[in-house]
């Protein structure tokens, strides 16, 4: 299989990595036996906070024997020395609200169909608005991908980040370690989907699949039942302008 990433590059950065996130948080892992150890797989994970990529990646190296592969913002990879590092790791640029944020889809089909990559992906896009953490609705990016490659989606759901690095805040807490479980589960069944034309139907509901197999094991993580449907924001802005405009025409 051909190589995506530098050797040295990868060997450096797990020296800074693995000791950096082992020193605040306490890791728990489960369901590492799902993720194939060869071959193309998305790793299809919910977003807490900002800390999350570490801690996902940090499960996906050491419990799931593979090399994380990311779709990043693409200002990270205009940044001196840490841009063409990230690069050379492997990574890919997402050029978010333009024409170009094809292109980081067709870069991640590549890595999973040539190079047998495993790529983790955010289907949700941002970190959840959820206001009790829950997966929110998510982009259809992911089913479309997996459905047009047939590489299988491994759900993976996590817990424990909001605590370290609240979205939205910069305040880090690094004493005590923070309590962190990551658990993957068996491949979404995608079948009834396969050789289906790939309509906005067809990929909301293999998306939906995706969502609701990482929402069942984050609701086993935390021990409470999540909500009947997930917190879509655009939805949630609609009703928020026609309470701002009275809610509408008397």
């Amino acid at each position: 299989m051909k190589r995506r990433e530098s050797r040295w590059l990868k060997a450096l950065a797990v020296c800074v990595v693995r000791p950096l996130i082992a020193s605040v948080t306490r890791p728990t892992w489960r369901g590492q036996e799902h993720i194939p150890r060869e071959g193309g797989v998305i790793i299809a994970a919910n977003h807490l906070s900002v800390a999350d990529p570490l801690t996902v990646a940090h499960f996906l190296y050491v419990a799931g024997r593979r090399w994380p592969t990311f779709t990043a913002k693409e200002g990270v990879f205009r940044i001196p020395v840490i841009g063409p590092a990230v690069r050379k790791l492997g990574q890919i640029p997402v050029h978010r609200g333009t024409a170009d944020a094809v292109k980081a889809l067709h870069e991640a089909e590549e890595a999973l169909t040539e190079h047998g990559a495993a790529v983790i992906f955010y289907p949700e896009g941002t970190c959840t608005r959820d206001p009790d953490l829950w997966p929110m609705a998510a982009k259809t990016g992911v089913a479309r991908l997996a459905l047009r490659t047939g590489v299988p989606v491994v759900p993976v759901a996590h817990w424990g980040e909001q605590r370290l690095l609240p979205y939205g805040t910069k305040k880090l807490r690094l004493f005590p370690r923070t309590p962190v479980e990551v658990v993957a589960g068996p491949p979404v069944d995608l079948s009834s989907y396969r050789g289906q034309p790939l309509t906005a139907t067809t990929l909301r509901e293999a998306t939906a699949d995706i969502m609701s197999a990482i929402t069942r094991l984050q609701a086993d993580i935390r021990g409470e039942q999540p909500p009947l449907e997930p917190y879509d924001p655009r939805r949630a802005r609609g009703q928020e302008l026609g309470q701002g405009d009275g809610g509408g025409a008397k």
